[in-house]
């Protein structure tokens, strides 16, 4: 036996999931104990290790939530919102500390996560690095510096295969930005600009999408006024860097009162 906390990774067969169940296994201070996928996939009972090209690691992929969700201390979920919803009912009642770094979420989504969360901890990010939580946090401080007339624009340029827009760290950005200026960002954003649209309102908080080849994540915020820019950048290159906020999230929350916390939290930013 041992006292490192256990950890379940869903949606293991996915190249999130795999960068997960890769940083898991590489800690010493936690154990994978269950790869999750889906019903049917054919990762279903093979070890994960080799379902991912490598050597057995003595951990079987499964379908069973219940049963991996009973061996463990933390769920490790970058899924979808659907999945993600059922998921945080079920680690709420195993009183698992369930990591959410799925984007995408719903109003609704986000009230039965909030609901899960006093039974046991939640923390939820649209991104776990570092670098990306303190650019958050100088989004807020120049924005509050500025006034209205700096147009802000949050560009964010991920793969091809992302399904969301903005993505969650784009709108992590933006709300940060509305923050520093006073305001709430369902007031002020202006995305999915197409056609005559007329010319830009003061005030609004702008986004801007792109998708392209392999591209991890990059975001920038644009304040933009009369004769001057200033532009705060994050580029990733390897997506093991939010593998890495992911796990540090989850043992950072094995002694936390339930409650939905996020990665400023785990920062201590």
């Amino acid at each position: 036996m041992t006292d490192t906390p256990g950890i379940v990774i869903t949606g293991a067969s996915g190249r999130m999931g795999q960068m997960l169940v890769k940083s898991v296994l590489a800690s010493d201070k936690c154990r994978l104990v269950a790869a999750l996928v889906r019903e049917d996939h054919a990762w279903v009972g093979q070890d994960v290790g080799a379902a991912m090209g490598g050597q057995p690691v003595g951990v079987t992929v499964t379908s069973d939530t219940l049963d991996a969700f009973a061996k463990a201390q933390a769920v490790i979920d970058f899924t979808t919102p659907a999945a993600t919803v059922g998921y945080a009912g079920l680690a709420a009642q195993a009183r698992a500390v369930h990591v959410i770094g799925t984007t995408g979420l719903t109003d609704a989504d986000l009230k039965a996560i909030n609901a899960a969360s006093r039974h046991a901890v939640v923390v939820r990010a649209g991104n776990m690095s570092l670098g990306v939580n303190l650019l958050v946090k100088l989004t807020q401080q120049v924005a509050a510096a500025l006034d209205e007339d700096f147009d802000i624009e949050v560009i964010e340029t991920h793969h091809n295969q992302k399904v969301d827009a903005p993505s969650g760290t784009a709108l992590m950005l933006g709300e940060a930005a509305a923050a520093g200026r006073g305001v709430a960002l369902k007031d002020v954003s202006d995305s999915g600009r197409d056609g005559i649209t007329g010319a830009r309102k003061k005030g609004d908080i702008g986004f801007s999408a792109i998708r392209g080849g392999d591209i991890v994540g990059e975001h920038d915020v644009l304040f933009s006024g009369a004769g001057e820019r200033i532009i705060l950048r994050h580029m990733a290159t390897d997506r093991a860097l939010f593998a890495r906020g992911a796990v540090k999230a989850a043992l950072w929350g094995q002694d936390k009162s339930p409650g939905e916390y996020d990665m400023m939290d785990v920062l201590g930013i």
